[in-house]
């Protein structure tokens, strides 16, 4: 089965940085793609960031610059590094998996929610004034 678990969420004031972790387990159809998704409530999904499973990344307009999507070469863990945080990156953030071709729906056009088989539980992430 399947899992995913996310971590390293918080609470920090502008301008601060913060490091999600998104830890994979279970069997895993390689290729594939992972995913950050942000939720605020009252809205939908919000995709940041994708990786595929030979390392192609995508990134929302928003977070261009300040945020770096990486995994560990065993491909188990995720991670999100998020620099140069403001309030409006506030939101519960998730992880999810996927088959290859969502990553590259993530580059070319959007990163559509139900292309994503597996979710994890989420990590809150508050960005103070």
């Amino acid at each position: 089965q399947v899992q995913l678990v996310e971590s390293g969420g918080g609470s920090v004031q502008a301008g601060r940085s913060l490091r999600l972790s998104c830890e994979v387990s279970g069997y895993i159809l390689s290729p594939s793609c992972v995913a950050w998704f942000r939720l605020v409530p009252g809205s939908k999904h919000e995709d940041v960031a994708a990786i595929s499973s030979d390392g192609l990344t995508s990134y929302d307009d928003s977070v261009k610059g300040r945020f770096t999507i990486s995994q560990d070469n065993a491909g188990h863990t995720v991670y999100l590094q998020m620099t140069s945080l403001n309030p409006e990156d506030s939101g519960t953030y998730s992880c999810a998996l996927g088959k290859y071709s969502a990553c590259e729906y993530c580059r070319n056009s959007y990163c559509y929610t139900t292309m994503f088989d597996h979710w994890g539980q989420g990590t809150q992430v508050t960005v103070a004034p």
